[in-house]
């Protein structure tokens, strides 16, 4: 089928409750309205109000449901309707679900999901534009993938529904209706912790994720004479460092992209891991394409926060002329 990401996430969200009746779905207006994006839409209607269910708006209350529910055999996924809202739930992710395994030595395991739109681009309001991967994926015992294609955002999710441990899914919003591609029909799984190659090329290393991907190829796609090679990372934990390794040192140069703020941003683990095992490879300092050390602008201000191509163009050529 030809689909959107938001296609391809309710795609996968029928699959797999159909394959396995202990899955089960909720969060603010999932059920009546299938979500703010409707990315839950049907499937109240079809597997009905047991499985799919409107919660009260409590970030904390539905992520630790969501604890609960996976420590007793269910797979829950859980929806916050925007990542901004996500930090009161901070306490459940650290807390219990990152650690459960841990902390029972096994005897407990949280394989469950919380999905939720992050980034900005489209003109919303205060803490609905955020970018806080960085500090998710500092969590040892949470999985955090970010897909940017509706191909990878299907099989990623499915994935990450059958996964044992607990997966911070978020979804690039930006890109959820802007781009379509070819998408299996039935079940299929993309796997966490691998990063893709979207392009080949030997003349530098570009990396990033989620919707700043779409600039970091349009920007490569203008620059003439130049053989990039672009990296799509799709999981921040586990972080596949060697596949980026392995391009920097047939590249010698590398710009990470991402528009989350540049300090403390999970650009800076990639630049770090290369520094630490590729650094004899380099010929140009690793450079960075980033928003800003503030908070996402409000409304139209946000185009001189997002890392646009033009942006990531130039990273590129000054990395190119070192």
């Amino acid at each position: 089928m030809n689909a959107t990401i938001i296609e391809a996430i309710n795609d996968a969200l029928h699959e797999e409750m159909t394959t396995d009746e202990k899955t089960v779905v909720f969060g603010q207006d999932v059920a009546e309205s299938g979500g703010v994006f409707r990315a839950t839409e049907g499937l109240l209607e079809e597997f009905g109000a047991e499985r799919v269910l409107d919660t009260p708006l409590s970030e904390i209350a539905i992520v630790g449901a969501a604890v609960g529910l996976a420590t007793h055999g269910y797979r829950p996924i859980a929806e916050i309707q925007f990542s901004g809202f996500l930090p009161p739930a901070f306490d459940q992710l650290v807390t219990n679900a990152s650690r459960i395994r841990w902390r029972t030595r096994g005897e407990l395991t949280a394989p469950m999901v919380v999905r939720t739109p992050y980034g900005a681009g489209v003109r919303a309001l205060e803490h609905h534009s955020e970018s806080l991967e960085g500090a998710y994926g500092h969590i040892p015992g949470l999985k955090l993938a970010i897909p940017s294609t509706p191909h990878d955002a299907k099989g990623m999710l499915i994935s990450a529904i059958r996964d044992p441990d607990p997966v911070l899914f978020m979804e690039p919003k930006h890109v959820y209706r802007s781009i379509r591609e070819d998408v299996p029909e039935g079940s299929y799984t993309e796997p966490l912790g691998e990063a893709a190659v979207r392009e080949e090329g030997e003349d530098v290393t570009v990396v990033s994720w989620g919707a700043m991907m779409h600039n970091t190829l349009e920007a490569v796609d203008n620059l003439e004479g130049v053989d990039a090679e672009v990296i799509d990372l799709r999981t921040i934990s586990p972080f596949d460092k060697e596949t980026i390794l392995e391009s920097v040192e047939k590249t010698g140069r590398c710009v990470v992209v991402h528009e989350a703020a540049k300090t403390g941003g999970f650009g800076a683990e990639v630049i770090a891991t290369i520094n630490d095992e590729a650094l004899m490879y380099l010929e140009a300092p690793v450079n960075r394409v980033t928003g800003f050390d503030v908070p996402v602008p409000l409304l139209s201000m946000e185009d001189y926060y997002i890392p646009h191509p033009p942006k990531i163009a130039a990273a590129i050529e000054e990395t190119l002329e070192h």
